[in-house]
């Protein structure tokens, strides 16, 4: 519930004016909150008095506006997306825990529908390999249930395993990765643009990602899997393998002219 310390309220309106649930009126000079709402924050952020608070959330984490440090360069922000690369060969390099609690406020940060915030990140690195492990197991079981009448969808997971037990380094699937990154959600749209926001943070920290399409869909087909990951009962709607990249790019890639309407 969104609390309004009356000694620090100077009436200005700002909150009531921004608040999209016209949740907020000003009573006798004085915001007051009219009932509960959808906790978006927006009259935190715009309070010139830091009269509101929303006890539900950690208000230490609210942070101050500098104008200097938020200011970005459009040229900078096109150059590095024009620049970005999915990357497909991994140094072994493994991702140190800041950088990755890093990664997970990029995420945490991320705009949701309805102010939901319910993305789940799954971090899997220290037991990457159990993880493989069970994915692997979980490909191989459903073959051999299969026999001869391998499902067309189950095709490139068998290709795969087929190439990784001639070569273990030939790791289709995952790329020798250091590190995998799922994103649960009951919005699509939620675990897309916090994965985007993710990758945005990873490249500023000199990684690169995969957004890895086969991985979340043998891993959503896996009860077990899930269950040993902590989200039994979510839906995975993203996986990114997170880490450094083996190789270098010295210039960017060509694309098609954009189909434009402008009116």
């Amino acid at each position: 519930m969104v609390k309004i310390d009356q000694e620090r309220c100077i009436g200005c309106g700002l909150c009531a004016d921004d608040c999209l649930a016209l949740n907020i009126e000003l009573k006798e000079e004085k915001a007051n909150i009219k009932n509960e709402c959808l906790l978006c924050g927006h009259c935190v952020a715009i309070c010139p008095e830091h009269a509101v608070s929303i006890p539900e959330y950690d208000m230490d984490d609210v942070e101050e506006y500098d104008a200097d440090s938020f200011k970005l360069n459009p040229e900078n922000v096109l150059h590095a997306i024009k620049f970005r690369r999915s990357i497909r060969s991994y140094k072994p390099q493994k991702i140190s825990q800041e950088y990755l609690n890093l990664l997970v406020q990029a995420g945490r940060y991320t705009a949701t529908a309805k102010n939901n915030q319910n993305c789940c990140f799954v971090v899997v690195q220290d037991e990457l390999e159990e993880l493989k492990q069970r994915i692997w197991g979980f490909i191989d079981a459903l073959e051999e249930r299969a026999g001869g009448n391998v499902p067309q969808e189950l095709m490139p997971y068998i290709a795969f395993n087929h190439r990784r037990k001639i070569d273990a380094f030939d790791d289709f699937l995952f790329r020798n990765a250091p590190a995998v990154l799922f994103i649960t959600s009951d919005w699509p749209l939620d675990a897309g643009l916090a994965a985007q926001n993710i990758e945005t943070m990873a490249v500023s920290l000199g990684m690169g990602v995969l957004y890895n399409g086969y991985v979340v869909r043998i891993a959503e087909k896996d009860k077990e899997l899930k269950e040993w990951l902590g989200i039994k009962d979510e839906t995975i709607k993203a996986c990114m393998l997170l880490g450094y990249s083996a190789k270098d790019y010295p210039r960017t890639a060509p694309r098609r002219k954009p189909r434009v309407v402008w009116k």
